[in-house]
C-alpha cells in the first residue's frame, strides 16, 4: 500500500481563485477611482477651494467596495 500524496489545489482551481481575487481588486480599484474622479469634477464644477465633493465620495466609495468585496467573500 503506497502512502497517500496531501491534497492539493489543481491548477484549475487555483487560477480559478487568481480570477477571482483579481476581479474584486479591479472592481474595487475601479468603485474608489470613479468616485474619487466624480468628486473631482463636482469640485471643479462648483470652483471649490476645499475638496468637500472628493473627500466625501472617496469615504462613500470605499464603503461600498468594502461592501462589494464582503458581499462577494461571503458568497
Amino acid at each position: 500500500m503506497s502512502p497517500e500524496k496531501p491534497k492539493t489545489d489543481s491548477s484549475a482551481d487555483q487560477a480559478s481563485n487568481v480570477a477571482k481575487y483579481s476581479g474584486i481588486a479591479f472592481t474595487m480599484l475601479a468603485i474608489i477611482g470613479l468616485s474619487a474622479w466624480f468628486g473631482t469634477w463636482l469640485d471643479g464644477h462648483y470652483h471649490n477651494k476645499t475638496p468637500y465633493y472628493t473627500v466625501s465620495l472617496m469615504l462613500v466609495g470605499l464603503f461600498v467596495a468594502l461592501y462589494q468585496v464582503i458581499r462577494s467573500l461571503t458568497k
